[in-house]
C-alpha cells in the first residue's frame, strides 16, 4: 500500500473523520501515475459514499490491536474500528450507571457481598490473569480480546444487570446494597487500569470520575499500579452459579425469541428433571432469576409430577418448561424442535464416527476417549426426550 498509489488511509481521517468530497481530494493528490486518479475516485466514492466518520483514537488503537495476530496478513476494515467505537461508548455508558448508583450513597465498609459480586471479582482476576500473559508474550491481538470480553461480556451484560435486583429492592439488606456498590466502582476501577495501555484517553477520563468512589488517590491513571490477579480472590461456585443462572436465562430467552413471545410478559415456568444441586442453585438465585427472565412464577417438580405442555430448553440434564397454553404456536414449537434434533444428530454422528475410528480409540489418551463416550451417552439421552416432547406436543 502507498499513498502515491490513492491505496491508503490516513489514520487522521479516522480519528478525526472526513467528509467525501475532502477524501477523494486526498487521495487523488501527488499520485504515482495521475492518470489513475478517476479510478481511484470512482472507487473511494463507492467505498465511502458519507465519507469517514470521526472513530476517536482509542477505537482506532484498539482495532490495530486486536488485529496484530501472529503469522497473518491483515485485511483492514473500517467496520471493526466502528465496533470498536461502540466498545468506548459501552465503557462511557456504563460508568454512567456506575457513578449514578454509587455517587451520594452510602459506602461505609460494613459491606457484604452477593452471590453475583463475589463472581464478577473471581471473573476479574481471571481476566487480568488472561490479560497480563497476553502483554508478556506481546499478544496485544488476544490481550485486547480479553479485555473486550470480560468488560463487554461479562460486566455489562451481566453484572450490571445483575446488580440491579439488589440497588433497586427496596427490601434488600443495606449491607448488600453497600456490597453491590463497591463492587460495581471498584471492579470498573480495575478495568480501566486494565485497559489504559490499550485505551489511554477513554480510560484516564473516566477513571478521573470515579477514583475517590474507588478509594484510589494520584493525579492519573497512567502512574496506578497495573491490575494483578489474586487467585484467593476466585470464587469458584459462585462462578459455576452464576454461570448455571446465565444458562438457564438465556434458555428462556431462546424460547422468547423463537415463540415471538414479548420480552414483557411475565412467564410461568417449571424445573424438570433437576438435580438437588440445581435446586440449590434455583433456591440462591431465584430473585435473580424472576428479575432477569421477567418471570411470574417459578415452579420446582418434583419426581413423578406431571408436567404441563411446554417449550422446552435444556440445562445439563434439566428441563425449563414454558407452558404451552395460550402462549405456544403448536407447529412453530414443532418447528424448533425438530431443528434443535437435527443439529444434535449430527454432533451425535460426528462423535460416533470419531469412537468407531479404531485409531482414535487406540492411540487418544484413555480419559479423552472417557468423555468422548460420556458426551455420546448425554446427547442420545438428550435426544430422546426431545424426541418424546415432539411426540406430546404432536398429541395436542
Amino acid at each position: 500500500m502507498s499513498k502515491s498509489k490513492g491505496n491508503v488511509l490516513d489514520p487522521i481521517d479516522l480519528i478525526d473523520g472526513i467528509d467525501l468530497e475532502s477524501l477523494v481530494k486526498k487521495r487523488t493528490a501527488g499520485l504515482m501515475r495521475p492518470k489513475d486518479a478517476a479510478k481511484i475516485e470512482k472507487q473511494t466514492r463507492k467505498e465511502f459514499p458519507d465519507g469517514i466518520a470521526p472513530y476517536g483514537t482509542d477505537a482506532l488503537r484498539f482495532t490495530y490491536y486486536s488485529l496484530a495476530s501472529t503469522g497473518r496478513d491483515i485485511n483492514f476494515d473500517v467496520g471493526r474500528i466502528e465496533g470498536f467505537r461502540n466498545f468506548c461508548n459501552k465503557m462511557w455508558n456504563a460508568a454512567r450507571y456506575v457513578l449514578m448508583n454509587t455517587e451520594d450513597q452510602d459506602n461505609s465498609t460494613d459491606y457484604q457481598l452477593s452471590l453475583a459480586d463475589r463472581w464478577i471479582i473471581g471473573r476479574l482476576q481471571q481476566a487480568e490473569k488472561a490479560v497480563t500473559e497476553a502483554i508478556d508474550h506481546y499478544r496485544l491481538d488476544l490481550a485486547s480480546q480479553a479485555v473486550y470480553e470480560f468488560f463487554w461480556n461479562e460486566y455489562c451484560d451481566w453484572y450490571l444487570e445483575l446488580s440491579k435486583p439488589v440497588l433497586w429492592d427496596d427490601d434488600a439488606a443495606p449491607a448488600l446494597k453497600k456490597g453491590t456498590r463497591r463492587t460495581l466502582v471498584r471492579v470498573l476501577e480495575a478495568t480501566l487500569r486494565l485497559a489504559h495501555p490499550l485505551m489511554p484517553f477513554i480510560t484516564e477520563e473516566i477513571w478521573q470520575q470515579i477514583k475517590g468512589l474507588a478509594g484510589a488517590k494520584g493525579d492519573t491513571i497512567m502512574l496506578q499500579p497495573y491490575p494483578e490477579a489474586d487467585h484467593s480472590r476466585i470464587d469458584e461456585t459462585a462462578i459455576a452459579d452464576i454461570e448455571w443462572l446465565k444458562r438457564v436465562i438465556i434458555g428462556i430467552r431462546n424460547i422468547r425469541g423463537e415463540m415471538n413471545i414479548t420480552p414483557a410478559k411475565h412467564l410461568p415456568i417449571y424445573f424438570n428433571n433437576g438435580g438437588t444441586d440445581d435446586l440449590r442453585k434455583l433456591n440462591d438465585n431465584r430473585q435473580f432469576l424472576a428479575k432477569l427472565a421477567n418471570l411470574e412464577s417459578i415452579t420446582w417438580l418434583e419426581p413423578g409430577e406431571e408436567a404441563p405442555m411446554s417449550a422446552t430448553a435444556l440445562v445439563g440434564s434439566m428441563e425449563i418448561l414454558v407452558p404451552m397454553a395460550g402462549l405456544i404456536d403448536k407447529d412453530a414449537e414443532l418447528t424448533r424442535l425438530n431443528k434443535e434434533i437435527d443439529k444434535l444428530q449430527r454432533e451425535l454422528e460426528k462423535v460416533q464416527n470419531k469412537l468407531g475410528n479404531e485409531n482414535f480409540v487406540g492411540k487418544a489418551p484413555a480419559e479423552v476417549v472417557a468423555k468422548e463416550r460420556e458426551r455420546m451417552a448425554d446427547m442420545e439421552a438428550t435426544l430422546g426426550k426431545l424426541s418424546q416432547q415432539c411426540t406430546t406436543i404432536k398429541a395436542l
